[in-house]
């Protein structure tokens, strides 16, 4: 049996969450990965294919994995180099969905701000979007992990910090590589998505507007 003929809904939505993110810049050249949780018992994701355009996934383009990140049947394409991070944070964080993206904005603010370990968000309406977040008067750190082609030690760092208490709450940037964040299903995480990409943009234009002082760049 096909996985499309198993998972036509999860794979349309996450085939659109492609063709959207891709229209916004946010997942060009084969870059990003998406995930949904399928099954708890046992746990099952089905996760994008490794290599494959966003913009244009085939219903082909996905893999069926297990909590470990193995392939559930054989003969599926190689799944994402970033697999286990969506285990990780489908057991964790609870996510039914986990998506990856590689915007411009993400990409500068994860360099900037890398020697400080992250930085914070606040008082921007737009936080509301984020879940439990009721209020403009909130502060949303943004955590930064080094970028790394050991993903099997990254998602050990990422396991260890929510036994410790001290995970990112609704997503994280890795140095010059992208933004991960998720949601109870697709709808929730792609929300998330643009929240984050949204203030990430405001962000980076605003210390091109301002100075140090707060004021107008070349005003005052």
């Amino acid at each position: 049996m096909k996985l499309i003929d198993q998972y036509a809904n999860s794979i349309h939505a996450l085939q659109d969450v492609g063709q959207l993110f891709f229209q916004r810049g946010w997942s060009v050249g084969t870059s990003s990965n998406y995930s949904v949780v399928v099954n708890r018992e046992p746990c099952q994701l089905l996760i994008t294919a490794s290599g494959k355009d966003k913009g244009r996934l085939a219903e082909e383009d996905f893999v069926l994995i297990d909590e470990a990140g193995q392939p559930v049947h054989a003969g599926q394409p190689k799944s994402s180099a970033e697999t286990l991070l969506h285990c990780v944070l489908a057991k964790h964080a609870g996510a039914g969905s986990i998506l990856h993206t590689h915007s411009v904005w993400g990409t500068l603010l994860s360099q900037y701000y890398f020697s400080a370990g992250g930085f914070a968000m606040e008082d921007y309406e737009m936080l509301k979007g984020l879940d439990g977040v009721v209020s403009h008067q909130h502060t949303e750190w943004v955590d930064i992990f080094d970028n790394t082609q050991d993903i099997a030690s990254l998602a050990n760092e990422l396991s260890q910090r929510f036994v410790d208490g001290t995970a990112p709450a609704h997503g994280f940037l890795m140095r010059q590589h992208g933004l991960y964040t998720w949601g109870k299903t697709i709808e929730d995480a792609r929300r998330h998505i643009e929240i984050f990409e949204f203030l990430f943009e405001c962000l980076v234009r605003k210390q091109t507007l301002f100075d140090a002082t707060g004021s107008p760049a070349g005003i005052g």
